[in-house]
């Protein structure tokens, strides 16, 4: 309810260095990317080098990367693993109705099997963007924006590369809704491919990050703001775990997702669409979609090869676990401890109903029985707050940096025939320069942290003062620490490491 960080208490605000160092505007942005110029430009870009020659500072090695391999199908395939958005990604075992691709399309793609048979040995993947269908898109800069809402395709080979093999890039088959494949035009390929990275954009923004992630957060942090004393136990576990989280939403409430927002009026989803979208996204909500062990399993992703996202996400839900296992250990003895606690059950009441509306199907709990519930809950709270949202953070100007990867917007609908895409068609497509610069400045404000960051295991506000709490924390901090060194050595034999899920790169809260 609060209209601006000045209407929140102080106690959850920023710290004057947090305060100080992270301006939350464009004009930032725009003059430390250089781009302060192209904020009014509403010319379409003439070709891709001067895209790169007008954006060529602040690049980190990721994003060089990402402008030379955005046209590879390898790449483009390993984004669903290990790129912003590794959500959207599930095995496929036969093919939804309304994706009607055949044997002799995508014969040319697989190895030695049939598609039946490489769907049923497990090397068959669907990402389905369905969510996007009759989503209304953006107008910007006076233009009508397209939104497509994409299935696309992709084969596990031998060689372990995760391949797309077709997209069609709307929901209903028909004759002017073809099924791109890789053997078309390179064009006509590429620019179904950019259509799916738009719509992969806007999953990711609105759905596994602001949704999943900033919202949840905030909902876990005002129920306990509201229910839990400063005393209690579930306290001093998890309001470490919301520090700055109010502010940065309330931030984001005024400059991102706002009637003026930098992403409502710079993506092709905006105003009534983004409302339309999330009530869409909110409706599909589950709880075991939180737990990653649950969620990697529901889609068949638990033998998939070279997914670090799920590799590191599995080994941290396991460390959070235990050491919320040993510190509420302390505390709730019994299952009975836990049933009589009423400011704990009030706690998960005021989730159940403000944050998730009373909704029984999402499986959330509306009250909690088993010491055992209580664990599982806490720590899908912490890995949220945290892990999950590093996961979907970290990245976003290394992957969004070069707006071919990874647009906000496109301008024209998608095609509904093959062999009239050219270079020319994909540049006007694209978005018009301003809002390429107000799309970077944006992914560019989200992944910079502060100098006084908080990372996951440093609990730097002690609210614990018993012994065996104090010993859980510091086993803890150390065996993150050990991970990470794991981590590193892993990642030295990377082509493109995975660092986002480094423990050292994890920060303890929705901050940014």
């Amino acid at each position: 309810k609060a209209d601006s960080v000045s209407d929140l208490p102080d106690e959850v605000r920023f710290s004057f260095t947090k305060a100080s160092e992270f301006k939350f505007t464009f004009l930032n942005a725009m003059v430390e990317l250089n781009l302060q110029g192209l904020s009014t430009n509403k010319e379409q870009w003439k070709n891709l080098e001067e895209l790169s020659h007008i954006f060529n500072c602040r690049k980190t090695k990721v994003y060089e990367y990402i402008e030379k391999n955005w046209k590879n199908d390898e790449f483009f395939g390993y984004q669903f693993l290990n790129g912003m958005n590794p959500m959207m990604i599930n095995c496929c075992t036969k093919l939804p109705d309304n994706f009607p691709v055949t044997e002799d399309m995508v014969k040319a793609s697989l190895s030695e099997k049939s598609l039946e048979e490489e769907m049923q040995d497990g090397n068959i993947f669907l990402v389905d963007y369905k969510r996007l269908q009759g989503v209304t898109a953006n107008m910007i800069n006076g233009k009508q924006h397209c939104l497509a809402a994409p299935l696309c395709l992709l084969y596990m080979t031998p060689e372990e590369k995760l391949m797309p093999i077709a997209i069609q890039l709307k929901q209903e088959p028909s004759e002017e809704n073809p099924i791109f494949l890789p053997t078309d035009s390179e064009y006509d390929w590429l620019l179904a491919k950019t259509f799916v990275r738009n719509a992969d954009f806007i999953e990711h923004e609105l759905n596994s990050h602001l949704l999943r992630t900033h919202l949840l957060a905030e909902v876990f942090a005002v129920s306990t703001l509201r229910n839990l004393p400063m005393v209690h136990p579930i306290y001093k576990l998890l309001i470490s775990h919301f520090r700055y989280t109010l502010q940065i939403n309330t931030m984001a409430r005024e400059s991102l997702i706002s009637k003026t927002g930098a992403i409502t009026l710079n993506a092709s989803i905006g105003g009534p669409g983004m409302l339309e979208y999330l009530k869409k996204a909110v409706a599909e909500l589950t709880y075991s979609s939180l737990c990653i062990p649950e969620d990697i399993t529901a889609r068949g992703m638990d033998d998939i090869p070279n997914f670090y996202y799920r590799d590191d996400g599995l080994k941290l839900w396991d460390i959070i676990h235990r050491f919320v296992q040993s510190v509420i250990g302390r505390y709730y003895t019994s299952d009975s401890d836990v049933q009589k606690d009423s400011e704990l059950q009030n706690w998960i009441k005021d989730i159940f109903f403000n944050g998730f509306l009373s909704n029984a199907s999402t499986g959330i709990p509306n009250s909690f029985s088993l010491v055992t519930e209580l664990v599982k809950f806490l720590t899908m709270v912490i890995f949220t707050a945290s892990v999950q949202h590093a996961a979907v953070n970290n990245g976003q100007f290394d992957f969004g940096g070069w707006m071919p990867n990874f647009p906000t917007a496109l301008q024209l609908p998608p095609p509904t025939n093959k062999g009239q895409c050219t270079e020319k068609t994909m540049l006007q497509t694209f978005p018009d320069i301003n809002t390429t610069a107000k799309g970077i400045a944006t992914v560019y404000l989200l992944s910079k942290p502060s100098s006084d960051i908080v990372l996951l295991g440093d609990y730097k506000e002690e609210h614990f003062f018993e012994k065996l709490p104090m010993q859980k924390i510091e086993d803890f901090k150390q065996e993150l620490e050990v991970f990470s060194a794991e981590i590193k050595v892993r990642n030295q034999r990377l082509e493109l490491p995975y660092t986002y899920l480094e423990p050292q790169n994890i920060e303890s809260s929705v901050a940014l």
